[in-house]
């Protein structure tokens, strides 16, 4: 197990560029099981979750290839190399899926889950066991198997083993109304949907800036699907898909975790091509913490913050951060925004409403100096205070990729040494974190 060894204190100055987005690499690299043809994805994220599923496809037949070419050499400060793979799923080794090492692997990778609909929609089987990922409580895969099983598709247990077999001779187009926005199971069912014959509507469709940049990977590719960027989708099935070029969006969350970082501990960080008309509400969140944000183009720019203040509601009543789906904030940076809050002036109520375990690890900053009361599994209350709050450097584990995170950036702004354990769960997400963080100024070393 590797471990972060942190000194705080130390300024982080510069320019830093982010990666491609984690969650769109994982929705377009399984779409590129819908067809025989080539398919060529740019800006692909060197992390472990991404990697991981890149060998899952390599395993199930799929001809993967890294193209140099694709590559940019950047020698600025904080930058980072674009990586563009090939994808050709033309002899897919359907006899793998029924494999112990493939249970086992999708089984250790959410991601996984996500290659059920292509699987479905084009050989017309799929074999699904509980997928791996963050420890953040409770997370619902049943919007999937009920768009699946509105589409046509049945499900076996395959008895001893744990898994379902998912079939379907034929889809067939149909109405749903899903009863949770799901971005992935929203990007499921569409990728089944494509060939199912007839039209499908999607009532209460995700529309993440991810989803939308799938739909179109998918129309590129020969689909027909309407209403892209709005929570009602109408796909109209047809034979076959060809192949097609896609560029990944920067990654909002890693975005918002610079942001967090240059308010922490920055003396003037320009973040590059954050693709703002994607972020949302983003920026307006970490402002109304009382974060100072430039916008410059395409670029962010966060000066050195000698304070900020939380502001407040018109009535005087205490702030509240709330987690929503698109267009509302993404609950990936709630960790994140909790330890930028530590550091204000005034207080703010913190409301997880999607995962009952994800602010767990607010007893980590607890111990390190922050002020917080956890009032229960989905509320926190950062406290405020005249002035900053010292946090003390500590050891402490990673339990997910976002927690992970928000330790990493408490304990850059912390004063004296800390340790964090399990940063395997940062790499999941995060691209070389500490070799870009350094080069602004941080001192990480891994060991």
């Amino acid at each position: 197990m590797a471990s972060f060894i942190i000194e705080g204190g130390h300024p982080l100055k510069g320019t830093i560029t982010p990666q491609g987005a984690k969650n769109e690499a994982l929705e377009v690299i399984c779409a590129t099981l819908l067809t025989e043809e080539e398919v060529t994805i740019h800006n692909i994220p060197d992390i472990r979750d991404v990697n991981n599923l890149i060998q899952l496809l390599r395993d199930v037949g799929v001809k993967v290839s890294r193209k140099e070419e694709g590559g940019t050499r950047n020698e600025e400060r904080g930058a980072r190399n674009e990586n563009t793979y090939s994808f050709k799923a033309d002899e897919l080794k359907l006899d793998y899926l029924e494999s112990d090492e493939f249970v086992k692997k999708c089984a250790e990778l959410r991601g996984s889950v996500m290659m059920i609909g292509p699987l479905l929609a084009r050989m017309g089987r799929a074999v699904i066991t509980k997928p791996g990922g963050d420890k953040i409580g409770r997370r619902r895969l049943d919007t999937h198997f009920l768009g699946f099983q509105k589409l046509g598709a049945k499900f076996n247990r395959i008895e001893g083993r744990g898994v379902y077999e998912i079939t379907a001779k034929k889809l067939k187009g149909t109405y749903m109304l899903l009863d949770e926005a799901s971005v992935t199971g929203t990007a499921n069912i569409v990728m089944a949907a494509v060939f199912a014959k007839g039209t499908t509507t999607i009532y209460n469709a995700a529309c993440e800036p991810y989803l939308q940049q799938l739909c179109k990977l998918l129309n590129r590719m020969g689909a027909k699907i309407s209403g892209i960027a709005s929570n009602l989708l109408t796909i109209e099935g047809v034979d076959k898909l060809h192949g097609a070029e896609h560029k990944l969006l920067p990654d909002m969350i890693e975005v918002g975790s610079f942001i967090g970082m240059a308010a922490m501990c920055g003396d003037g960080v320009l973040i590059k091509d954050v693709s703002l008309g994607d972020l949302g509400i983003i920026p307006d969140t970490f402002r109304r913490l009382g974060v100072r944000i430039k916008t410059i183009g395409d670029d962010l720019f966060i000066p050195r913050q000698r304070h900020y203040e939380i502001q407040s509601f018109i009535d005087g009543t205490i702030m509240t951060i709330a987690d929503a789906p698109w267009p509302g904030l993404t609950p990936d940076l709630l960790s994140v925004l909790i330890v930028v809050a530590t550091q204000a002036r005034g207080s703010v109520l913190f409301h997880q409403k999607m995962f009952e375990s994800r602010l767990f690890f607010v007893d980590k900053l607890i111990d390190m100096g922050a002020q917080i009361i956890l009032c229960d599994p989905h509320r926190a209350v950062v406290v405020g205070h005249d002035h900053k709050i010292t946090l003390r450097g500590g050891r402490m584990s990673s339990p997910d990729i976002r927690a992970g995170i928000a330790l990493l950036i408490a304990a850059m702004g912390a004063k004296g040494t800390s340790r964090i354990d399990n940063i395997e769960q940062i790499d999941r997400g995060y691209e070389h974190i500490e070799d870009r963080l350094n080069a602004l100024g941080a001192k990480i070393v891994r060991s």
